[in-house]
């Protein structure tokens, strides 16, 4: 089964070479092309591809913008960020976005298809840059105060679970692996983001990743 994947970038040479290098994996293919947000988000609609390698720096609608109006159109589609900034604001606001990765473009070609396939399994990816981004950030805020961290508090039932909605498991499916009702989860999901004070998913995928439960 091939991993089908739209490249939305304003460089139409960077777009070239990354179709030749994904179409020459046996198990991807590029099947459409964005010069801008706005055209990626009619072609992620139109060919709903399984992932979009998503550049942010583009014309019309950015790629952070682009993102989130197509994770709330199709939520199941994953987003990549492939990009040049290595700035703490993008990484946050992209994960923000819905984004399930985020990536340099000087590493695409050593990182790009290991981390395609790793979204791809429902997990999610951050380049070292922007791991030590998040890492750096968690610091700030144990050192000023701003971050309490309540993960003692969590019960081994609430972590197995937070662990599970970070990379990416639906209810349903939670349900299923732990043998309880979705609704339990559901209760669950609530007093995990209670006790860690948090308030969407997207904060929930980001301090899983600064507790290190997102490796291996």
């Amino acid at each position: 089964m091939k991993i089908h994947i739209l490249l939305a970038d304003d460089h139409t040479i960077l777009r070239a070479g990354l179709k030749m290098m994904l179409n020459a994996q046996p198990d991807m293919e590029v099947v459409g092309e964005a010069h801008d947000g706005r055209q990626a988000i009619q072609e992620a609609y139109r060919l709903q591809p399984d992932v979009i390698l998503m550049d942010i720096t583009m014309p019309d609608i950015n790629g952070i913008e682009a993102t989130r109006q197509i994770k709330k159109l199709l939520p199941d589609i994953k987003v990549l960020i492939l990009t040049m900034h290595e700035h703490d604001e993008y990484v946050f606001q992209a994960l923000r976005a819905g984004a399930s990765g985020y990536m340099l473009k000087e590493a695409a070609d050593t990182e790009l298809i290991s981390a395609l396939h790793i979204i791809q399994s429902g997990q999610f990816f951050l380049s070292p840059t922007a791991q030590s981004v998040m890492v750096g950030d968690y610091l700030q805020r144990v050192r000023t105060g701003e971050e309490k961290d309540s993960y003692s508090c969590l019960t081994e039932r609430e972590r197995e679970i937070l662990k599970l909605v970070a990379e990416g498991y639906t209810n349903n499916q939670i349900a299923e692996r732990l043998i309880i009702s979705p609704k339990t989860v559901d209760t669950h999901r609530t007093h995990i983001m209670d006790k860690l004070n948090l308030h969407s998913r997207a904060e929930l995928v980001k301090y899983a990743m600064r507790r290190g439960l997102l490796e291996g």
